[in-house]
């Protein structure tokens, strides 16, 4: 068997079972590397030697974890909270108001987690510290949860697909890097154009949950909501002024610079210097967010060596030309099995940003070998990498809106997380990814 398809294959099996993705990845690579004629210490050594290759991306995971944290704490998502609620509850009750309250919900909702991603990223911080107070006003109006999931999950993904902002520039950094590593080199500007398409394919998936699949009611048994003791955190116009001022300076700073860890520090920045986070509860804040964030650093460092081990085999250029005798020449045969494959490595490991190293390594020169253009092949990693971020049960994706929905114990992971998502989201992005390499090759 090719070396690289046994790596691939032992790291998704280990993956599907529940072993530590960043174990699968190692073990897959001892696997791949020796597979391919490598010794154990060679293997090793492409290992590590790829792992700094991530670093980058690691560390700003970290310092956007820790931005998180630090705007949680100001205040501001009770501030939200209490809004929402007191517009909820103000004035008369009427079958047209209660539909209006609905709309305003859920838009409100998908609002901040688009912001989540780009605009003010704290990626799904605000998940837990947002939904829970609200459940039983869901209950209440009848909504189905699994819209709000879905609704949220489209706010997780989409913009850090389309927009080079936040989470966004990771992403798409990430893309540019790894195309480069494979030897097609692309600009970062070019991105948001290649993925329009597939993201117009999300938000036809999130309009037929919206006012399709979920638009009935239903009815949800209200239970007590487990609540943690926090000291009282008041939303000043201190400090909405200062979050303010640290988003705007994280938004300049990241855009001067094209680094989000320059962003990130900023905007803490400005909270130090503002008041906003307290100087003796700094390090603690700061080291929770940095924690909230580290799996998915550790997941992308061990991406990395994975995928130089895979391109240490020299197992790559046969499967490349076995694969390319297989579809004989069909390029649409090659662009729909690579968008599956894609599919099938994210959803076992769960992160779209990890993936891409891993298929980088092997659709790139295979894209080229049946000649894709450049924004083709863009198009062909970006949506093969965020195939399966939503359905996946280990993606922060589906793990952030489960988390706040099943405060009460009234909402099923898998059942009202996964599969919703994984139909309304995996399906038209396979179909609209497929279209998009063939528009744009």
């Amino acid at each position: 068997m090719n070396a690289v398809i046994l790596a691939v294959l032992v790291m998704l099996v280990l993956s599907l079972f529940r072993v530590n993705v960043v174990f699968a990845l190692l073990i897959g690579a001892l696997a791949g590397g020796i597979a391919g004629g490598l010794s154990l210490m060679d293997t090793l050594t492409a290992f590590t030697d790829g792992l700094g290759a991530g670093a980058v991306i690691a560390l700003s995971y970290a310092m956007l974890g820790g931005f998180a944290i630090a705007i949680s704490r100001t205040g501001i998502p009770e501030l939200l909270v209490s809004l929402v609620i007191k517009m909820i509850n103000k004035e008369e009750k009427g079958a047209t108001r209660e539909s209006l309250v609905k709309a305003l919900l859920v838009f409100v909702l998908l609002i901040m987690a688009v912001f989540s991603q780009n605009l003010i990223p704290i990626h799904i911080a605000f998940i837990p510290l947002l939904i829970p107070p609200i459940l039983y006003i869901l209950n209440e109006l009848q909504i189905d949860r699994r819209l709000i999931a879905a609704v949220l999950t489209f706010g997780l993904v989409m913009p850090y697909m389309l927009l080079p902002y936040g989470f966004g520039l990771i992403f798409h950094e990430i893309i540019t890097t790894q195309m480069g590593l494979a030897g097609v080199e692309v600009e970062m500007a070019d991105i948001p154009r290649a993925m329009l398409l597939p993201a117009a394919g999300l938000f036809i998936g999130l309009l037929i949950a919206v006012f399709i699949s979920y638009r009935k009611p239903r009815t949800y048994h209200s239970m007590a909501v487990k609540e943690e003791k926090a000291e009282e955190k008041t939303a000043s116009v201190k400090n909405i002024a200062a979050t303010v001022a640290a988003l705007a300076a994280a938004l300049w700073a990241q855009i001067s610079t094209d680094s989000m860890i320059a962003g990130a520090l900023a905007g803490i920045a400005v909270l130090y210097l503002a008041g906003a986070m307290k100087w003796r509860e700094a390090d603690r804040l700061l080291t929770e967010g940095m924690q909230m964030m580290a799996f998915i650093g550790f997941v992308i460092i061990a991406a990395n060596g994975f995928a130089s081990v895979i391109q240490a085999t020299g197992a790559i250029s046969p499967l490349v030309e076995s694969a390319s005798d297989l579809f004989g020449g069909s390029q649409l045969l090659a662009a729909l099995a690579m968008l599956l494959v894609g599919l099938f490595v994210t959803m076992g490991i769960g992160s779209s940003f990890a993936t891409i190293p891993i298929i980088a390594a092997i659709f790139v020169p295979l894209a080229v070998e049946f000649n894709f253009s450049e924004l083709a092949i863009i198009a062909l990693i970006g949506t093969a990498g965020v195939l399966g971020d939503a359905g996946s049960p280990a993606s922060d994706s589906t793990l952030g809106p489960t988390a706040g929905l099943n405060a009460d114990g009234r909402h099923n992971h898998i059942w009202d997380t996964c599969v919703p998502t994984f139909i309304h989201y995996n399906i038209p992005l396979i179909l609209f990814g497929w279209l998009a390499v063939m528009v744009l090759t």
